[in-house]
This record gives structure tokens, sequence and C-alpha cells, in this order.
């Protein structure tokens, strides 16, 4: 029997061995104090709200937050921002998210009206997006001319929700998708680099005896003396953000900007 055939064939896998928990809607300042802790742990998380807390520092007018799960970052916009929420109506099922002021969709229809939205926030979305195509373009539509995209995607990322998380996209593919779709001014910056992943790695696998030792005390024992180590990686992970180097990232922030009338016609 060859090495190959020894190995599990990922095809039909219906959910992943080790599923951290889901985000949690912002009801209290308790949550806040969760989100901040789970921020310094979840280098994925804390990285996309270091990126967000600048990008949308500025946001103004009806702000869409597509595919918005807990509405994590909504904290982040400023109070005269309109804040419209909206994801998929299997939400739930898929990702376990069902937030009471959210707008949940049927099918491809979103209910916005084309050109009605001047900030379009849409992370860690696409990849679980099987057509990117017409959600590129859907993106591009619902923005007023002169709109401003804020996207996040993963990058260095375990498959997650699986089986619903289809895609890792590079720079180019960002651009090339936008580009096709009609947006231009497209920026990708790297959040992370390759040490950051190292830590996010590594992490990964001291949270895996702690959250995964259900029912196995010995496991759940040694979650708990890896702990120390878990917040040394969480501290090295979150200062190494600060620094743009190498080719190898946690994800990618992504801002992009819909022509106006005239630069279109052009």
């Amino acid at each position: 029997m060859s090495t190959h055939a020894t190995r599990r064939n990922l095809v039909g896998s219906q959910a992943e061995r080790f599923k951290p928990p889901v985000f949690r809607p912002r009801r209290s300042r308790w949550d806040d104090l969760l989100a901040a802790g789970r921020r310094l742990v979840d280098l994925q998380a804390g990285s996309a709200w270091r990126d967000l807390r600048g990008e949308l520092a500025t946001a103004s007018g009806d702000v869409l937050d597509v595919g918005c799960g807990a509405q994590v970052f909504r904290p982040l916009l400023p109070r005269a921002a309109r804040y419209r929420g909206i994801d998929t109506s299997d939400a739930r099922d898929r990702f376990g998210y069902a937030v009471p002021d959210t707008e949940y969709f049927e099918g491809d229809e979103w209910g916005i009206a084309p050109a009605s939205v001047d900030v379009v926030l849409c992370t860690e979305v696409l990849e679980h997006v099987e057509a990117p195509e017409p959600f590129a373009a859907k993106l591009h539509a619902v923005l007023r001319p002169g709109g401003r995209l804020v996207l996040t995607v993963p990058f260095s990322a375990r498959w997650h929700f699986i089986p619903y998380d289809y895609w890792r996209y590079t720079p180019s593919s960002l651009d090339g998708l936008l580009r096709r779709a009609g947006f231009r001014e497209i920026r990708v910056t790297a959040r992370g680099n390759p040490l950051t992943v190292a830590c996010y790695k590594a992490m990964a696998l001291c949270l895996v005896p702690l959250m995964g030792a259900a029912g196995n005390p010995a496991r759940r024992l040694l979650g708990v003396a890896l702990l120390p180590v878990l917040g040394l990686l969480g501290l090295i992970g979150t200062l190494s953000l600060g620094r743009d180097w190498g080719e190898d990232c946690l994800g990618y922030t992504v801002t992009a900007r819909r022509p106006s009338a005239g630069e279109a016609a052009s």
C-alpha cells in the first residue's frame, strides 16, 4: 500500500477536530474584556483589530458589514456612522452566529439598494464564498461612486468551519479579483510576518490539549502547563506585528475604492 493511500482522504470532511469558540456579540463591558483577552491569544483576530482600528476611525455615512457574524468590529466605527450588518440565513448552522440586529438574507439577494452605501466592511468572509467573482461585483454595486471597501482575508490559517472554507488569497489574486469587479486604488497589506506566523502556529499547538481535552484530565493538565508558553508566544507575536517583512503572514488587509462617476466615464 502506498504512503498516499494511508493518509486521510479529506474530501467529504464535515467538521474540524479542534474548533475555537465563536466570537461573542458585544452586549456588555464584560464582552469587551473577553474580546480584548481573546485578541491576545488569537493573533488573527488581534492583527485584524489592529488594522481595522485605523481604517474605520474615519468612516462616515452608511456602513454595510457584509457577513458580519458577531459584529466584532462594529465598536471601531465612529458614533456618527450608520451601521448595518447583513449575513446569510444559514450563518447559524454553518458558523454558529445568530445576532438579533443582523439582517439575514436568503440565497444571493442581499436586499441592499445599488449605490446606497459609503463604506463596505467585509472581514474574514471571502474565503467562505464559493463564487468570489459575483460576490466581489455585489460589493462594488452596493457602494456609492467614490465609496470605499475595507476587507480582510486569512492567509496562513488552518482549514476552518469545514467544509465551508474554500480559498486562500494572495495579493495578486486579490488585486485581480477587485479590479475585474471595477474597484480602483487597491491596496493590500500583510498582517504580520514569518515570526508572527510561527508564534501563531505554535500557539495553536498549545491550545489543542487545553480546548480539546474534554474527558481527558491528562491532556487538560498538559494544556494548563503550557499556558505560560502560550502567553509568551502571544506577547512575541503581538510585538512582531509592527514589523513588515517577508512573504508569509497571517492574512491581508485590503482597501479599495469604487471610482466616482467622472472617473468611471473617463
